[in-house]
């Protein structure tokens, strides 16, 4: 049981991001996240994120936002299916707490399982 978030767990470049962008398997919305997967040939998931300026202004708040994925992502990959999973986040992102965060990525993930 891995449970480190090493290079090979993240979605490294433009191309991977642009296959799970163009033809998604899954497509699951939220009240503030859309999480788009794909199917991938590895033997296990990986995670993309993009946390838009538009979105949340400050870096602070984006960063803070993508450690609390990375971190749900982390404990969690073991349950994930072998998929590339991108998290697009939304307007009202930053209003939520952590907690809340966790939540609504659970609850999607629960939908994606």
């Amino acid at each position: 049981m891995n449970q480190g978030f090493g290079r090979d767990k993240r979605l490294l470049d433009a191309k991977q991001f642009k296959a799970v962008f163009d033809s998604p398997d899954y497509r699951l919305s939220g009240r503030c996240i859309l999480v788009l997967a794909r199917h991938n040939q590895i033997d296990h998931a990986r995670l993309g994120l993009v946390v838009g300026k538009k979105n949340t202004k400050l870096a602070v708040a984006r960063n803070q936002i993508k450690r609390q994925f990375r971190e749900y992502f982390r404990l969690h990959q073991d349950e994930l299916p072998n998929v590339d999973m991108v998290i697009v986040t939304r307007r009202g992102i930053a209003d939520l707490s952590a907690m809340e965060l966790q939540q609504e990525l659970a609850k999607q993930v629960k939908r994606l399982l």
